[in-house]
């Protein structure tokens, strides 16, 4: 994602007033998402501590708890945003089977050219790689093309963001274009790539 600022403020959508829909739960394969809680605070501040996980999002400095608690009231609690915390379900367990792991959400949906585009993080580094970001990410843009009833999804990622861009490509987006030198980072400049999906990709794929 190329955000500036919160990555949380990323988050934000232009609202209509009578369009509220993050109060439930939507379930994919292996990801179940859900409406952001007070209590998932501190643990996303904690990932985008993480310099890896920051380079990726654009954040260039650390996160308090109190920015964050200060989004949270300000657009959650209003309802005026398309956030949501991604659970995983562990197989193998005797306590709560679905842990945190990531956030995702719409930034932007643009209702008159129904139009969104989306962004995901996947914070727990003991499970990168294992196809929940996949499932999380095609959980995202199924429920915006059939809930939602958008004609499209896109998004940026940096290009030197290999894991993310294979992610997006099994969920069928295709990259539609490059912003060179988009972003500067330890003191290189590096590009960032378009890549959009359409309602009859989805449901051809």
């Amino acid at each position: 994602m190329v955000r500036q600022s919160s990555i949380f403020n990323g988050f934000q959508i232009l609202m209509r007033d009578h369009v509220r829909y993050n109060r439930h739960m939507i379930l994919g394969k292996r990801v179940r998402l859900r409406p952001l809680e007070r209590e998932d605070l501190p643990r996303f501040v904690r990932w985008v501590s993480d310099p890896e996980i920051r380079a990726h999002v654009a954040q260039y400095k650390p996160l308090s708890l109190a920015q964050e608690e200060q989004w949270y009231a300000r657009n959650l609690e209003a309802g005026d945003t398309q956030s949501w915390a991604i659970d995983a379900h562990r197989e193998q367990t005797t306590a709560d089977p679905w842990e945190h792991i990531g956030v995702c959400g719409y930034h932007v949906i643009d209702w008159r050219n129904r139009s969104g585009e989306v962004g995901i993080i996947i914070g727990a580094r003991e499970y990168w790689s294992q196809g929940f970001g996949t499932d999380a990410m095609q959980t995202l843009v199924g429920w915006g093309f059939n809930t939602l009833n958008l004609n499209r999804v896109h998004l940026h990622v940096y290009a030197d963001n290999a894991r993310a861009i294979r992610c997006y490509e099994k969920v069928g987006f295709r990259t539609e274009g490059c912003l060179r030198q988009a972003n500067f980072h330890n003191g290189v400049y590096r590009d960032a790539l378009l890549m959009g999906l359409l309602r009859e990709e989805w449901r051809s794929s």
